[in-house]
């Protein structure tokens, strides 16, 4: 007994026994699913809260919190900055602007409502970034307020609260919209398939028919008597030509019908002559450049046909570009497929590891950054610890290289890098915040809390699903996609995908979450600078 007791009194002075102890059992906590439901790594931060709601001194080195939040942060804007550029283009401007106006709205009633029912200015910081299931939010809240004594753990407090409120209520919301559904919604194609097509009713070049057919089709290989040949732009069909053609479902149906007709013929079986490989991107000299500067068909008479970018499968162009960890699907001739996957590298292992020169001198740019003020008509501010990788990491991924520098991260890397990153900085802000959250419970100010919380939560899912729907005259499963990807949450993104086949709500889920993720970063400090 007296072994035990002096092991738990020396506990507290180890921070490393402290740190693994709160991931371990946070990551438990968070594959505990029910109802669909889990909390996953947020899991970490209650698990955080709770240790150190039994003992104070449980609390982590906030150097550690911060160490994190970079890692976070800055792999986060390198993945996102060519979605988030794409996103201020065409349609995406649309979303992104609708993506804004549901952020504001969110934060206009957290801040408003905290007035009328007596919550603390910053504790509703926290109740917009949980309402809104952002972390990264919290985290730049938190980085703002810390030079506030006291003040940087009230965010934790509201986020702690609203964090499950913002997952379940637009489920809630998505299952009652749900129920008008139209069935033939639910029904449409997922993922790309191949059929081989007898050229009857249409020939010419394929640039021109890809142009055609409104460049949702994809051409593989053709054959001409005994010639099988790999397509490219400049191939010149024939009627009676056999071809591949790569699409959703519907897309072939349509193709098929303007092209010619299905046969039973399958000319991608046969292998003796053209063959197909599954490759991974590895090599950083192919990465960040649009496949036509590759020159593939020239170089090895070889065609990328698809592009596995995590687990969407992509039809793949000429303006395609590839990034580090994709797996490309090529077509060649049998006898130049092992030196097409050396062009490629097809090293697993390069995609586990970072180049460190490139990471480090993106994060030290952010820091710098983050470091500069910026005159505003509150005071001067600054990026912090979690503005400034962000921006420079959008930057930098948006332009993908500079000269041998390749600021891309290699997918495995960087889902790792987020991952631990996250856990990191939720383990840290929940011990060092137990102690004030369960002052709050036990003063009975939660009903407020739970209340504004709900409404700041619904204050964006509602208008985002109806003028999804209304203004920019979305399908039902891809605004919902719309409404996850606003809201930055996995969970309700993944009950849209389990109730249709189609890719809806994948695409309208990449539409607004770099947006999203941004601009609810960036809110959430001007939000921390007013209460101050």
């Amino acid at each position: 007994m007296l072994g035990r007791i002096d092991l738990l009194a020396l506990v507290p002075h180890q921070p490393m026994v402290v740190l693994f102890a709160v991931l371990a059992l946070g990551w438990m906590l968070g594959r505990v699913t029910l109802g669909g439901f889990s909390l996953g790594p947020a899991a970490v931060l209650f698990a955080g809260l709770s240790v150190s709601a039994l003992d104070a001194r449980l609390a982590l080195p906030e150097e550690l919190g911060y160490f994190g939040l970079c890692l976070f942060v800055y792999s986060i804007g390198v993945a996102s900055g060519p979605g988030f550029v794409a996103g201020l283009r065409g349609r995406g401007l649309a979303a992104t602007a609708l993506t804004v106006a549901g952020v504001l709205l969110a934060a206009g009633t957290a801040l408003g409502g905290a007035r009328l029912l007596g919550v603390e200015p910053a504790v509703a910081v926290g109740l917009f970034a949980g309402g809104l299931t952002n972390t990264p939010a919290l985290a730049a809240a938190v980085d703002t307020l810390r030079a506030a004594e006291g003040a940087a753990s009230a965010p934790v407090v509201g986020y702690s609260v609203a964090y499950p409120l913002g997952v379940l209520l637009p489920l809630v919301l998505l299952t009652l919209a749900a129920r008008g559904a139209p069935a033939e919604e639910a029904r449409r194609d997922a993922g790309l398939v191949s059929r081989t097509v007898r050229l009857t009713r249409r020939a010419g070049r394929v640039d021109a028919l890809r142009a055609e057919l409104g460049g949702r089709i994809g051409f593989g290989r053709y054959r001409r008597g005994k010639q099988e040949v790999v397509v490219t732009d400049e191939t010149q069909l024939e009627l009676g030509d056999l071809v591949t053609l790569v699409g959703k479902s519907a897309a072939l149906a349509e193709a098929t019908t303007l092209l010619g007709e299905a046969t039973h013929e399958d000319i991608a079986d046969d292998h003796s002559r053209v063959d197909f490989r599954r490759i991974f991107v590895s090599r950083p000299e192919v990465v960040g450049r649009p496949l036509s500067e590759l020159r593939l068909p020239q170089r090895f008479g070889a065609l990328v046909t698809r592009v596995r970018r995590g687990d969407v499968d992509i039809l793949a162009d000429r303006d395609t570009v590839l990034e580090l960890g994709d797996r490309v699907r090529v077509l060649a001739p049998h006898d130049r497929l092992d030196e097409v996957t050396q062009f490629f590298g097809d090293s697993y292992r390069a995609l586990a590891e970072v180049d460190v020169l490139s990471f480090a001198l993106g994060v030290t740019l952010g820091l710098v950054l983050g470091l500069v003020p910026i005159p505003t008509p509150l005071g001067d501010v600054r990026l912090g610890l979690a503005g400034g990788p962000l921006i420079v990491g959008l930057l930098l991924g948006r332009v993908g290289r500079t000269g041998p520098l390749v600021w891309e991260l290699p997918f495995p890397a960087s889902m790792t890098l987020r991952q631990l990153g996250i856990v990191l900085f939720l383990a840290v802000v929940g011990t060092r915040s137990g102690a004030n959250l369960a002052a709050t419970l036990a003063a009975g100010q939660s009903g407020p809390l739970f209340l504004l919380g709900a409404l700041t939560t619904l204050a964006c899912a509602v208008p985002v699903l109806l003028l999804a729907r209304r203004a920019l005259r979305l399908p039902l499963f891809q605004a919902f996609g719309v409404v996850a990807g606003v809201h930055t949450q996995p969970a309700v993104l993944a009950w849209a995908q389990a109730r249709t086949p189609a890719d809806g709500p994948a695409r309208g889920y990449a539409l607004v979450f770099p947006a999203a993720t941004v601009t609810k970063i960036l809110v959430a400090q001007v939000l921390a600078r007013l209460v101050l």
